[in-house]
Order: structure tokens, then C-alpha cells, then sequence
């Protein structure tokens, strides 16, 4: 079967590499000049089962307001007169519920311990390498009320089975020593030990190349105009290059999918939600942090890639701007300097922004779509890199007909 792929980031070329894997003549068609390059291009660099968890929970109402407030916000949300954000929104309100969050979290996570042991798979078979360490995750309590709310999440990691441990200030520091420096600021953590880090850049890219190698076509400078429809079919892409045609089409372009989707008469709720990030040069690796620190009171992942550290965070709602906001630079610095002082350079950092496709309910949308031959790999949300591997294999499970390892029904689009 030919299919293409409409989007060349981290989701896209996974799908692509295991359609191809499956025996499909793939195409990916990406209007940047090299795979990775708009949101999998500086995420956090996460690659976090553990913390698979909607937005939406029943204290969200309650924090944003105090996030709002706060000096270094991890929430921004500017006034737009746009129909829809605000059905964006009423949506995410009726998922702040406790009945809600447990199952929008049970369905993250399933699908992100999926993408993480397909990873693993991947990473043994090809010997692909991407700056990734296998190191575990620690959320990083500031205040003793944080600690007491992490049953929340524990009970939810206890039924689907995922390891974790509570930690004590000393504890912490046992597994990150850096924060040693600074142990009068956070009061103890939760430890994901089944957690990673990697550069999603660098790995969409290499993966891309193995793909190619194996028979995967790139069309990259090509930007998709318009979904072609005729009657329950797609009949085509119509691109700036002319028309691309295949027997079966996946979107797989994050918050534009929504754009190219409503035309064709499908409704996608998922909306961008801006995120940032800072890279910064280690200049000292015993005062840098080993793997990835969740700076709980922030939002703020602050994470080792290598000889630098990704620093990102900030939720802002505005549209589809890539505006450079250097107050969100200031967030980031400030959670840097603060638990790791001396870990690296600020003066040195690279500043970079990315939209991040979200649906209300936090879980993306992998299946097929009313249109018969069109299928949907998208609103990841900020965990694209870590349910990328997964959900490619979850959708070549599902395009060709098998019964997938994990169960999926509650993933489609039908859902809503």
C-alpha cells in the first residue's frame, strides 16, 4: 500500500519508519528542509511514562489562578477573541474531574510504558543514539504541600504498574548530588527510575535516514496546501509542488492538523499550546544535573543532554504565534540558576519556542477518521517524543489490519 504521511517531526517519521517496516511504500511530505525541525526540534527531551498525566485534574481551576499571579508563571493565557480556543477550553474544563484524570492519565500512560519499551526495542535493533540516557526522572517538590498531593499520581502508577519511589530531601540528592548545593529549596521528590532523556532532534533525524535508507521517500520543501475530497476518499495532497497521491493518507502535523482537517469536514479538537525552551553548555558536569529534574512549582523540566542541559516549560495559550517572549526566558534561567547554579552558561543559551498540539483530555488522536483512507497520528500534546515509537506502531498495527499489543479503542477520535 502507498501511503503518505503529512508531517516530517518526531511523530511522523516513527510512523513512517514502522510502515515501512510493515512492507508499505511510504512517503513523508514536510514543508521544513530537514525532518524535526518545528516542535521536536528543542523539547524538554523527555521521555516520560511516569509523568504521562493530563493538564486537566480537578486542581487545575485552582492553581491556574495562582500561576497567573505568579511572577514566573508556567501558565500564560492571552486574550483572543477565537472560537476555538474557547471550545478548547470549555472542553479541558469538563475533563477537571477525579473520575476524569484517572482515566485520561490510565490512558497516557499505557500508551507512553508502550512507546518506551517500542523505543527500547528500536534502540536494540538499529543502535540508534541520540545524546539518550536511561537515567530515571525526579519531580522535584519545593513545598510540603506539593509532597502531600503525590498519592494523586501514585495511585494511578500503582494500577497500571509503574515503578516509583517517594523521596526525602536526602534522597533527592542521592540521585541528583548537584542539588546538593542547594538542598534548603525543595523538601523531596518522586523518583520515575523508568524514565529517560534523549535529544528528539537528533533522533527524528537519524531515524529519518534509516528510513530512507530502507525505502522511505522524503519530500521535504513541500508545503501541503489542501486535503483533495472526493466523496469518502481522499484523492490526493494538493502541495506547493504539485499533487501527491497515495491509496492512504496519515496526518501527522501536530497543531496544524486541526487547520487542514476542518475543510475536509472533520473536527479535531486540538489546539497549540506554546512551550519554550533554553539549551545551555555544561561548564561544570558535577553541578549539572544526571539525568531530568521537574521543577514541580514551575513546570520546568530541566534535563542532561550530553555537554548541555535543555531547560523547558511555559503553557501559553495564544494562537499560533512563534513569537520569542523573553519574559518565558526568564522562567527558564531562573529555574536553571536556581537548583543548578553552576551547571551551565545562561549568557551561552539558544532560545527557542514550539507549538504544542493538545487536546482537552491531554490523550492524542491515533486511528481512522470518517473518510475512509485517512488516519490520524496527532495532539500529543508535550509528550510527542515520549509516545512517539508507540504510536507508530500502534497505527501500522491498525492500518493493516492487526490486533494491536495494547488496547486502543479509547484512542480514536470517536471518543469525543
Amino acid at each position: 500500500m502507498k501511503i503518505a504521511i503529512l508531517g516530517g517531526g518526531v511523530i511522523g517519521v516513527t510512523a513512517a519508519w514502522y510502515l515501512n517496516q510493515a512492507g508499505h511504500e511510504v512517503t513523508v511530505i514536510d514543508r521544513q528542509p530537514e525532518t524535526g525541525m518545528e516542535t521536536s526540534f528543542a523539547n524538554a527531551a523527555q521521555i516520560s511514562p511516569g509523568m504521562s498525566a493530563p493538564w486537566a485534574s480537578p486542581d487545575t481551576p485552582r492553581k491556574a489562578i495562582v500561576w497567573l499571579l505568579m511572577r514566573h508563571s508556567p501558565l500564560v493565557v492571552w486574550p483572543l477573541l477565537d472560537p476555538a480556543l474557547m471550545r478548547w477550553v470549555v472542553s479541558f474544563l469538563g475533563n477537571c474531574n477525579g473520575a476524569a484524570y484517572a482515566r485520561n492519565k490510565g490512558r497516557m500512560v499505557r500508551l507512553a510504558e508502550y512507546s518506551r519499551d517500542k523505543l527500547t526495542d528500536l534502540r536494540a535493533s538499529t543502535g540508534i543514539t541520540y545524546d539518550d540516557r536511561q537515567r530515571g526522572l525526579l519531580q522535584l517538590f519545593r513545598t510540603q504541600a506539593q509532597a502531600s498531593h503525590v498519592g494523586d499520581d501514585t495511585r494511578v502508577l500503582d494500577r497500571l504498574g509503574v515503578p516509583y519511589s517517594v523521596l526525602d530531601r536526602a534522597e533527592c540528592i542521592a540521585h541528583e548530588p548537584a542539588l546538593a548545593g542547594v538542598a534548603g529549596k525543595f523538601v523531596g521528590g518522586l523518583k520515575l527510575p523508568g524514565d529517560e532523556t534523549g535529544d528528539a532532534n537528533l533522533f527524528t533525524q537519524r531515524l529519518a535516514k534509516m528510513a530512507e535508507a530502507a525505502g522511505v521517500t522524503f519530500r521535504m520543501n513541500t508545503a501541503i496546501r489542501r486535503l483533495v475530497v472526493d466523496g469518502d476518499r481522499i484523492s490526493g495532497v494538493e502541495t506547493d509542488q504539485g499533487l501527491i497521491t497515495a491509496d492512504s493518507y496519515v496526518m501527522a502535523l501536530g497543531s496544524y492538523s486541526p487547520l487542514l482537517l476542518k475543510p475536509a469536514g472533520i473536527r479535531l479538537n486540538v489546539y497549540p499550546v506554546k512551550g519554550y525552551s533554553i539549551t545551555v553548555p555544561i561548564t561544570d558536569e558535577a553541578a549539572a544535573p544526571v539525568s531530568t529534574v521537574m521543577d514541580e512549582t514551575f513546570k520546568v523540566a530541566v534535563t542532561r543532554l550530553g555537554d548541555r542541559i535543555r531547560v523547558g516549560g511555559t503553557a501559553e495559550l495564544g494562537g499560533w504565534s512563534l513569537k520569542l517572549r523573553e519574559a518565558r526566558r526568564g522562567t527558564l534561567v531562573h529555574s536553571l540558576t536556581d537548583l543548578f547554579p553552576n551547571g551551565g552558561d545562561v549568557s551561552l543559551a539558544s532560545f527557542w519556542t514550539g507549538l504544542r498540539p493538545m487536546t482537552p483530555d491531554g490523550t492524542p488522536v491515533i486511528g481512522p477518521t470518517k473518510i475512509k483512507n485517512l488516519w490520524l497520528n496527532t495532539g500529543h500534546g508535550t509528550l510527542g517524543w515520549t509516545m512517539a515509537c508507540g504510536s507508530g506502531a500502534l497505527l501500522a498495527d491498525l492500518m493493516d489490519g492487526k490486533n494491536p499489543h495494547i488496547q486502543h479503542d479509547d484512542l480514536g477520535l470517536d471518543r469525543y
